[in-house]
């Protein structure tokens, strides 16, 4: 069956986007995993939808209040018993072969950290022609400028890698994970569609870049201690390669 595969996904009131979610997971033509969903104490019938799939793989966690997805994804970490690790937005979905395909990839590489090219949806799940991609090798000074990979196509190795545990971040606490797993492995590109992103208000992909330097910002500072002219330098160029991933990284079919 190969390894167990961990599948973090934080959620908090996403009840009409959930179903397509997990159903994605289940559709997995590689079968060793288990789905730990975290419910940040959502107001909606989120919890009544994950536990009516009646599946043992997906585990329904819950946190003790309204914490945000820092802290549900430092939950999920702590109880995931995989030796791979894989994350999942609660309003996302992957392709069939998205589990299997990339364990292959890394397996038959000796990669212990990787990500895919993934599609963009909108927020009725239609799929559209635009298409984003990564570099084919991402080394931590890469990743210091610049967060080059989407979450949802992310998997590592924890026997690499190790439990992360990350700051309580509102924002861009996705950015800090990746920011300590490349201390451990590069990260490596998988060409190939295996992911698929829903693009709907509030998501961090239209939040305005002021508020976006804004929360890099705090992440330099309260995650990686950076002092404040280092921070703000660092944000800046953050900025100016966001600009370029957008030039280069991104394209309609």
């Amino acid at each position: 069956m190969g390894d167990l595969v961990s599948i973090i996904v934080p959620s908090y009131n996403c009840a009409k986007y959930l179903p397509d979610t997990i159903n994605s997971v289940l559709a997995q033509t590689y079968t060793n995993w288990e789905m730990l969903i975290i419910d940040d104490c959502s107001t909606d019938n989120s919890e009544e939808i994950i536990k009516s799939f009646g599946d043992e793989r997906i585990k329904y966690l819950k946190n003790e209040k309204n914490s945000g997805a820092a802290i549900s994804r430092n939950y999920g970490l702590r109880e995931a018993r995989g030796r791979w690790i894989a994350f999942l937005d609660s309003d996302d979905m992957w392709m069939p072969e998205k589990l299997e395909h990339q364990i292959s990839f890394m397996e038959k590489n000796g990669y212990s950290f990787s990500c895919t090219k993934r599609v963009l949806c909108q927020e009725d799940g239609t799929i559209t022609n635009v298409y984003a991609t990564s570099p084919a090798h991402v080394t931590k000074f890469m990743m210091r400028n610049y967060c080059w990979i989407a979450s949802y196509t992310v998997m590592y190795d924890a026997n690499v890698v190790g439990l992360i545990q990350i700051a309580d971040l509102k924002k861009r606490n996705d950015y800090a994970m990746w920011l300590r797993v490349i201390e451990k492995a590069d990260c490596y590109y998988l060409d190939e569609v295996l992911a698929i992103h829903r693009k709907r208000p509030g998501s961090i992909s239209n939040v305005k870049y002021t508020v976006l330097m804004k929360h890099l910002y705090i992440l330099y500072r309260k995650d990686q201690k950076l002092n404040p002219v280092h921070a703000a330098l660092r944000t800046a160029r953050n900025v100016f390669f966001g600009v370029s991933k957008k030039l280069f990284f991104r394209h309609k079919t």
